[in-house]
């Protein structure tokens, strides 16, 4: 994918919702409950405020933790992608 979002933004693959346990029960699914945890793909340089470059906090390949509302859906090659601000990951999760 060639998508280079500018500034602070992110562009994050979402991940789909666990539908089994490890040890293989099934969870119920409530379809009005949106999966808020994505991989980062790409970002932005940073950006500059209030005269002071502010960098970005996160790097290709982390897992991250996003606001539920957060950002613009973008689709490419039967993929969907979200474009957030850096200021919407809410964490990075580790150990995954």
């Amino acid at each position: 994918m060639n998508l280079k979002p500018l500034y602070d933004r992110v562009v994050i693959l979402p991940q789909k919702a666990q539908e089994s346990t490890v040890h293989g029960f099934i969870l119920p699914s409530d379809g009005d409950e949106k999966v808020c945890i994505g991989k980062v793909i790409s970002m932005g340089e940073g950006q500059t405020f209030d005269g002071k470059k502010v960098d970005m906090m996160v790097k290709v390949g982390d897992n991250v933790l996003y606001s539920k509302f957060a950002g613009v859906s973008y689709k490419n090659e039967n993929q969907n992608y979200l474009i957030i601000r850096q200021a919407d990951i809410l964490a990075v999760i580790e150990g995954e």
